[in-house]
């Protein structure tokens, strides 16, 4: 009799720890997980909190006029609008455009998120990216972004429209 509850007390005891220290360590990984995560959420809320404030600087010099080599509110060309608006939120950007694409993560046109540059080949005969927008949105699959063009100066195109379509050449992720 007093064998067999010695072998009971010895198995209960034996599946109880068992129990336990599969439960220990289960926390131990839902813990390490969790940090991770928080990580990577500060990381993308920061980038993305970043990523506004710049579109909101570009969007503040909407309709601003054109002017070749212009960088402020007297008169802006495309990559004058891009290195203004990222060099107000300490991210440095060269100049023009063409350098400008030089920097960052080239990307897919489908991936593109607020704050990602859109590169373009406007003059067909120089085979050089000469033209520069920043992703406003992405909704849908309908990409809106700001730019300056001879023309109209600082406005918002979409990459629906024939032209833009037809220019695009590639997107960067710079933040």
């Amino acid at each position: 009799m007093i064998r067999k509850l010695f072998l009971l007390f010895f198995l209960s005891v034996f599946i109880v720890s068992c129990g336990s220290s599969k439960k220990a360590s289960s926390s131990k990984r839902t813990k390490r997980t969790t940090v991770k995560t928080t990580k990577t959420r500060k990381n993308t809320t920061r980038t993305f909190n970043k990523a506004n404030a710049i579109v909101e600087t570009a969007l503040a010099y909407r309709g601003t006029r054109y002017k070749y080599g212009g960088t402020n509110r007297k008169g802006m060309d495309c990559s004058g609008l891009m290195y203004t608006a990222f060099n107000a939120h300490n991210v440095n950007l060269p100049r023009v455009s063409y350098q400008q694409a030089t920097k960052g993560k080239r990307i897919k046109l489908s991936a593109v998120v607020k704050g990602d540059l859109l590169f373009f080949q406007t003059n067909k005969n120089r085979k050089r990216i000469n033209h520069v927008g920043l992703v406003i949105s992405n909704n849908k699959g309908v990409i809106k972004f700001i730019h300056a063009t001879t023309s109209k100066g600082v406005l918002i195109s979409t990459m629906n429209e024939r032209y833009w379509k037809n220019a695009y050449t590639e997107a960067r992720r710079v933040l």
